[in-house]
């Protein structure tokens, strides 16, 4: 069975005091209500990933942004051993070239948030070992040319019960694997649980 292809697209942006600030939104509906997410979804069917990325931002949002001023900043690959029809690849791109002002949709609540202070404890338990890192490369910086680095995780923390508020490690054996886009990812320090 192939992977589901999703994206998410992480807006970025500079406040008058010089922070740096990523658009996430809290989620309304469906599979991680009442979580911080990433702008993403769903790539249809004769559609890449970019511009897949740049219709749910749109949708969600109400911003606006080009699929060409998108920046690969990861590739995850999610796994679940005992339930593989929730298996699913996700491209994460980067982007400080948008333009419009973010409004709440029927899915999502855009929320702009400190890149240095993000709500982890609200995310996904896995955002917090690729999200920080994904946002330490300039939105606007050329692709690396360096080939990208694997890490592998086990998701841990277990919670919910609720289909739509499951945890991805409530499925035995769950784990995701982050493919940076950077070099400058690729020599970062990472925490979290070993591989």
């Amino acid at each position: 069975m192939a992977l589901t292809q999703t994206c998410l697209c992480l807006l970025t942006r500079v406040v008058g005091d010089g922070e740096r600030q990523v658009l996430l939104g809290h989620k309304k509906t469906g599979l991680g209500t009442g979580k911080i997410v990433g702008l993403g979804g769903h790539v249809e069917e004769r559609e890449s990933a970019a511009e897949a990325a740049a219709r749910e931002v749109t949708e969600e949002s109400g911003l606006h942004v080009a699929a060409d001023s998108l920046r690969e900043a990861a590739h995850i690959t999610f796994l679940f051993p005992t339930r593989p029809d929730w298996e699913m690849t996700v491209e994460v791109f980067l982007s400080d070239a948008w333009h419009g002002e973010a409004v709440e949709s029927d899915e999502i609540r855009p929320e702009w948030f400190p890149v240095t202070d993000l709500p982890l404890d609200r995310m996904w338990d896995d955002g917090k070992y690729w999200s920080g890192a994904c946002l330490t490369v300039s939105a606007s910086r050329p692709p690396s040319p360096t080939p990208p680095t694997a890490r592998r995780w086990p998701i841990r923390r277990l919670s919910g019960s609720a289909e739509s508020s499951i945890e991805p490690a409530a499925v035995p054996g769950a784990r995701f694997q982050v493919c940076l886009r950077s070099t400058t990812l690729r020599r970062s320090t990472w925490s979290g649980p070993p591989p």
